[in-house]
């Protein structure tokens, strides 16, 4: 096969894999139990160009939140919603862990992979509520409040953690499992 084809096809495959593991979430889960750190830290892993690796899992966020806002959830909304409240604390988390997955996965290793897990949870807690505190009236705006705001925000790491523990394994196990029957899928060499 052309080394062009290969290369849209293995696209075509991680692309498709983490829209439908953004897509999950219209499953009943858990409180946080989502695919959306893993598709961050996947992405980051197999897509050889860095632009791609941010670009096509928070693409995917986007899309699925779209469809929950709207959709889902329309009945909430007074009309097309492009953006939640705060969204860009979650969006801000994502591509962070993104970049903090380019650096744990130069090789993918089962090792890597649960490291990739517990650093996304910490990432998606601190930055997700620090997002909830400026200006939040439940909270006395100081560095109490925001101990508060995090213990607050204790009780759903669980669900981040399980959930893109879980999402993990079904993007990289997938995927390594179509490499061994598809080599076409293996990574080409690209001189850039």
């Amino acid at each position: 096969m052309e080394n062009s084809s290969k290369i849209n096809l293995r696209f075509f495959v991680l692309a498709s894999l983490i829209l439908a593991a953004a897509f999950s979430r219209l499953v009943p889960h858990l409180f946080n139990f989502s695919s959306l750190n893993a598709i961050c830290l996947f992405g980051a892993a197999k897509f050889s160009k860095k632009w791609q690796a941010f670009l096509i899992p928070i693409t995917a966020c986007w899309v699925s939140d779209l469809f929950i806002i709207n959709v889902s959830y329309g009945h909430l909304y007074g009309s097309f919603t492009w953006f939640y409240n705060g969204f860009y604390w979650q969006y801000a988390s994502y591509a962070l862990i993104t970049f903090a997955g380019l650096f744990i996965f130069k090789k993918t290793t089962a090792a890597r992979v649960l490291s990739g897990v517990l650093i996304s949870t910490v990432i998606f807690f601190l930055v997700t509520n620090f997002g909830c505190f400026p200006g939040n009236p439940a909270y006395p705006q100081n560095i109490s409040g925001l101990m508060s705001c995090y213990a607050a925000g204790l009780p759903f790491v669980q669900g981040t953690f399980l959930g893109t523990l879980f999402y993990s394994g079904v993007l990289f196990g997938t995927f390594a499992l179509l490499q061994q029957r598809f080599t076409v899928l293996k990574p080409a060499y690209i001189i850039q």
